[in-house]
């Protein structure tokens, strides 16, 4: 794609200062960027880039102060990172090939309706009495069961497994080689010790707009449904188990694992490695730091870390003490000695 950065601002409704005419043909980080590429600034640590970037232009906020000259043209706007955001996907679309049609070899049950504007890569199979809406896109090797439903505009790429029955919104994004709807892990202990198998007659609900990375496993509830709410968004390598609920524009990173019949709330953000255990609620708006396991309920707004979890401040704290145990381990040592010979 080539552009002037004055087109470009027009574009993205900012502001040009310095070179309107200077043209951009790739995109790159500021630290890395040659001549004719877009960057951003974003976050303040990356300053000292902006005075050096070979970039041809880079998008900066409407306040962004120089502290001394720049030499690359300055596109002001209100969010850089979301502004480039918008960029890279409208070029993404763009460059994109559109997949249309069916490729052979692959299966399509008798009396499964594909839209005209669908596309089945070869090597996959839709099952019986599965219902597609229009601009589906299937990747080749997947395998959706029989009853599935797939709203509008719903990618899944290689790989994917869509067990029976599952229901899948608009516009959902499903990486390579995820599971939606494999069993819940449900066992019964026997008196002999041995484990009977509970049948897992439920299924996995994404909303829309929901994405799930690359081998993320999604399990189907017990009864009723696992629901995966609107906006949710899902790094690969996931473990959401059984009848989880998880609610809107929540936001996870890789390895996740969240066991059965746990709810969590909107908007929380959860990084990755974190561990919930089963059972237990979790507010709105709450932020989980890496690495934490989470064994009981949690409320609202809250920044927690460790494990087990406590408050971010209070993990903070412990570790200023935990990195002092050596010298306070001495001087225990110390005083008990001074102690033992006072009272000889």
């Amino acid at each position: 794609m080539k552009i002037t950065a004055q087109q470009l601002a027009s574009l993205v409704q900012g502001t040009v200062e310095g070179d309107g005419s200077a043209v951009i043909v790739n995109y790159a980080k500021i630290e890395e960027a040659e001549q004719g590429c877009l960057t951003f600034l974003a976050n303040p640590k990356y300053t000292h880039f902006i005075y050096t970037t070979k970039a041809s232009a880079v998008l900066v906020r409407n306040d962004f102060v120089p502290e001394k000259p720049v030499n690359t043209t300055l596109i002001r706007v209100e969010d850089p990172y979301a502004t480039l955001a918008h960029l890279l996907n409208y070029v993404n679309n763009m460059q994109q090939e559109s997949k249309r049609g069916v490729e052979q070899p692959s299966f399509v049950a008798e009396g499964v309706s594909l839209p005209e504007d669908c596309y089945v890569g070869a090597f996959a199979y839709v099952g019986k009495n599965v219902k597609i809406g229009k601009n589906v896109k299937i990747y080749p090797q997947v395998y959706i069961g029989d009853n599935v439903e797939l709203g509008d505009d719903v990618t899944l790429y290689p790989g994917v497994k869509v067990y029976h029955g599952c229901k899948i919104g608009n516009r959902c994004i499903v990486q390579a080689g995820a599971v939606i709807g494999g069993d819940g892990f449900g066992f019964a202990p026997q008196p002999d010790g041995s484990y009977e198998k509970i049948a897992q007659v439920g299924i996995v609900i994404l909303e829309d707009d929901v994405e799930v990375g690359a081998n993320t496993t999604i399990d189907r509830a017990t009864m009723g449904a696992t629901v995966i709410k609107r906006g949710v968004k899902l790094d690969n390598l996931i473990q959401v188990a059984h009848n989880v609920e998880i609610g809107e524009n929540t936001v996870m990173a890789a390895q996740v694992g969240i066991a059965g019949s746990t709810k969590i709330g909107k908007n929380n953000m959860i990084g990755g490695q974190v561990g919930f255990a089963g059972h237990i609620t979790l507010g709105d708006y709450n932020g989980i730091g890496a690495q934490t396991g989470v064994p009981n309920s949690v409320g609202d707004k809250q920044r927690l870390l460790g494990a087990p979890a406590i408050s971010a401040l209070e993990f903070a704290r412990q570790q200023v003490y935990l990195k002092r145990l050596p010298e306070m381990a001495a001087d225990i040592k110390k005083l008990k000695k001074l102690i033992q010979d006072t009272n000889k």
